[in-house]
């Protein structure tokens, strides 16, 4: 298939650029590179630079080929940053996936994969979540992930257009071969955070909280390595064009981890002491989160395969030596 990844040269598009070029499809990589990187770019992938907020550039480029599908990773992601600048996440997260739909419409592309998230759920009413728990939002970004998956859902009855919406939370880890060169931009997540006190880019780590009815007192929380979203892209989006259907699951690990799990896992992989400091709790903050990936296994036969604390934490530091950084 010929495929159009916008947002490909971001952290976990370039993850999804690789796994749809290792099945040997034709990858064209579309990306402003505001947060991803020219080192991430495969020679095998065509590169075009744009924004998929210039409505006639994105057309172009759809119009240019003949692409089967539209990869969608290219909204913003940080949730502190969301209830700050709302017309930020405004503009760029549903405004430009509506120009990416109508670019889609107008150009004959039916099918797309949107990297949605869990946060459309809110605080968990019961554990595993699943994708029958009630949508309720707590960030704005939350909230514009949520409202594309509605507008997407009115191009599916309209158009006839079909699109998988993947949930999910923290994507942690690089690729398991070390492909990836690139480290991501400005992360948000506990690991990178970890690994950057490791390398002595950061003094020490806090952990906010560690009273939690958990098993080591710390949050536990829904890590998924990259590499398994990726290869969960792919199945996704077989399922929609073999089936002519829509489709929303998540993509969760259901058990989870601690953060003083991640942390003494870094600790042992890197041998770095990885100082830290115990803070309270932050307000707000659930002692668990996890998905059920149930339905993504009985409708995908998707399972992760790398998402094992070792694995995840192993790549990640793997990818910061690979980086040159140093204390």
């Amino acid at each position: 298939m010929n495929i159009l990844i916008i947002g490909g040269a971001g952290y976990i598009g370039s993850h999804v650029v690789r796994e749809f070029l290792d099945r040997s499809h034709k990858v064209t990589v579309f990306d402003n590179l505001s947060s991803g990187l020219r080192e991430n770019l495969f020679p095998e992938a065509k590169f075009v630079h744009g924004t998929i907020l210039d409505y006639p550039g994105l057309l172009s480029v759809c119009r240019g080929e003949t692409y089967d599908a539209v990869i969608h990773l290219a909204a913003f992601k940080a949730v502190g940053e969301s209830m700050e600048k709302p017309e930020k996440y405004s503009v760029n997260n549903i405004n430009g996936t509506v120009h990416i739909l109508n670019a889609m419409a107008e150009s004959g592309i039916k099918y797309m994969v949107f990297s949605s998230s869990a946060a459309v759920y809110g605080s968990p009413e019961y554990l595993p979540i699943d994708e029958k728990h009630p949508l309720n939002p707590e960030s704005y970004y939350g909230f514009t992930k949520l409202e594309i998956e509605r507008i997407s859902s009115w191009y599916d009855k309209i158009k006839g257009m079909r699109f998988a919406m993947l949930r999910y939370f923290n994507a942690t880890g690089y690729d398991v071969k070390g492909r990836i060169a690139g480290l991501e931009q400005n992360p948000q997540n506990l690991m990178p955070r970890v690994m950057e006190v490791a390398v002595g880019m950061r003094k020490e780590l806090a952990v906010f909280g560690n009273d939690y009815d958990t098993r080591d007192g710390s949050c536990i929380r829904d890590y998924i390595h990259v590499n398994d979203l990726a290869t969960g892209h792919a199945a996704a989006l077989d399922y929609i064009i073999k089936n002519d259907r829509s489709l929303t699951v998540n993509l969760g690990s259901e058990t989870g981890t601690t953060v003083l799990e991640i942390l003494n896992a870094a600790r042992n992989i890197s041998g770095r002491p990885i100082p830290s400091r115990i803070e309270g709790r932050r307000p707000g903050d659930p002692g668990i989160i996890a998905a059920s990936s149930k339905l993504a296994f009985e409708l995908l036969g998707w399972k992760a395969q790398y998402s094992d604390i070792d694995t995840m934490v192993r790549t990640i530091w793997e990818a910061y030596k690979r980086n040159g950084i140093r204390t």
